[in-house]
């Protein structure tokens, strides 16, 4: 993430950050999970039972007023609410080019509300493998060291291998969670198999694509030399109308296919461009229900 600028950790977009956590707080009741409420005993909100003190047990769960009346202790036991593990993975390959910065707002943003719902958060570049940018964490205290880290990033890889990126998520992480993929989608041995193996884990999807505006239309025209960013291969073509219209077509073609595929797969889906300001992002996404498919 080559960006030079101290736009992820300015005061203002922190403040920006922080308007966006208080919308998820209002909309989702804090959660980027719609319920997650465990029948599991332990410390948490809502009072389930009691259960007889043991050497060991917290003491500060003792409940106080039933010792003074029946000479008994008892601690009180608690519905768990268990928090989300939520994996971002964004593409960081060296073809995101100009739409790298507003990526990582996106990234931001989400990791930014993730910390403050107290879910555990782990974040990845992903390029022809995973480049972690922020190691298994949890907590408000960790937010400005993630953006720091986030902010300092770059472009990494030498091409973008999706699903090699998903199989190694799958033997680092065997907790299931929320995994939000940011990037163009664009990527060269496609995207379908990556998308059925993260659904097949037993995760919650979540795909926010997002292209520049020369993306999705050709403005070359005549004899070009084209530049491969990732592999640095060279080709010279020349460019006619003819090429222009069947590039627009196949491009509408491959992001048509990635919505089908992921409404197949049950997998929560929205695009954007890198014009269209985060927060407008990440508002729609929250009041559609959160990372829901």
């Amino acid at each position: 993430m080559s960006d030079s600028s101290r736009e992820l950790t300015d005061a203002d977009f922190i403040r920006r950050l922080e308007s966006l956590f208080l919308l998820a707080r209002r909309v989702l009741g804090g959660s980027l999970q719609a319920d997650r409420k465990s029948k599991r005993k332990g410390a948490g909100i809502t009072f389930a039972d009691y259960a007889e003190y043991q050497l060991g047990d917290d003491y500060r769960a003792i409940d106080w007023r039933v010792f003074a009346r029946f000479d008994q202790l008892v601690i009180k036991l608690f519905e768990v609410e268990e928090d989300t593990t939520v994996y971002i993975l964004a593409d960081s390959s060296h073809s995101m080019g100009s739409k790298f910065l507003a990526a990582k707002k996106l990234v931001a943003a989400m990791g930014y509300i993730a910390l403050n719902c107290l879910d555990r958060l782990s974040v990845y570049g992903m390029a022809d493998k995973l480049y972690p940018i922020q190691n298994p964490t949890r907590g408000k205290a960790k937010v400005l060291s993630f953006l720091r880290t986030l902010e300092a990033g770059e472009t990494v890889g030498t091409d973008t291998d999706f699903s090699a990126c998903v199989r190694e998520l799958e033997v680092r992480h065997r907790k299931k969670g929320v995994v939000l993929v940011i990037s163009d989608f664009l990527f060269p041995g496609g995207f379908e198999d990556g998308l059925k193996r993260l659904s097949g884990l037993g995760h919650d999807v979540y795909c926010l694509q997002i292209h520049a505006q020369d993306d999705l239309s050709c403005e070359w025209k005549g004899d070009v030399e084209i530049d491969c960013v990732e592999t640095h291969q060279k080709e010279q073509i020349t460019v006619t109308r003819k090429e222009i219209t069947r590039y627009e077509e196949l491009m509408a073609e491959w992001n048509a296919a990635l919505r089908k595929e992921c409404a197949r797969l049950g997998i929560g889906y929205a695009n954007t461009t890198d014009e269209v300001p985060f927060e407008h992002v990440i508002q729609g996404i929250l009041r559609r229900g959160g990372l829901v498919s």
